[in-house]
């Protein structure tokens, strides 16, 4: 029988993050031309420009995560569109690979990080990922493209295939802490 690889639960941050998209929440920065306000009653500032890709329009979404099955055996991908995910109510452990040549999962690439209540990520179109909780369900923010979600419900539901998403088995991997 084949020992199944294991993958270890990494800290996140924006260097360790950054071949699969951006960290969000990170500390605020005063950098021009990115819009930044600050007073004893409320800071802002601009973490990252979403991009939903051509003609495509950004949906806001909440997504509760339960899924605590730490062997991860098929990663998503989204082929046009740029991925966020905030936690809000508890941390969440993301599975994330590049793409290879073909457009598929390259495993070399594959790493496992601990999204923090309050922290996000924001993957670049074409990143593999899957998304697993440690405890009790995590309810997230999401931004996606709508396109994206309809055509990922309607293939979920089994009414046409994904044409924006794709999904591949990939060699058991257990994740741990």
């Amino acid at each position: 029988m084949p020992s199944t690889q294991s993958l270890s639960i990494e800290p996140l941050s924006a260097a360790a993050f950054a071949p699969y998209g951006h960290m969000l929440g990170d500390a605020m920065q005063w950098s021009e031309p990115a819009a930044v306000f600050s007073n004893p009653a409320t800071d802002f500032w601009r973490t990252h420009l979403f991009q939903p890709g051509a003609a495509g329009d950004t949906e806001i979404l909440w997504v509760n995560y339960r899924s605590r099955d730490l062997v991860v055996s098929t990663l998503e991908v989204h082929h046009l569109t740029q991925q966020a995910i905030v936690p809000l109510t508890g941390a969440v452990v993301h599975v994330v690979a590049c793409s290879n040549a073909q457009g598929l999962p390259d495993l070399d690439t594959l790493k496992a990080f601990l999204i923090p209540q309050g922290l996000g990520i924001c993957m670049q179109p074409g990143c593999w990922h899957a998304s697993r909780v440690l405890g009790e369900q995590v309810t997230c923010l999401m931004l996606t493209r709508r396109s994206t979600t309809l055509d990922l419900v309607a293939h979920l539901n089994g009414t046409s295939a994904a044409q924006e998403s794709a999904f591949s088995n990939i060699s058991a991997l257990i994740v741990t802490g």
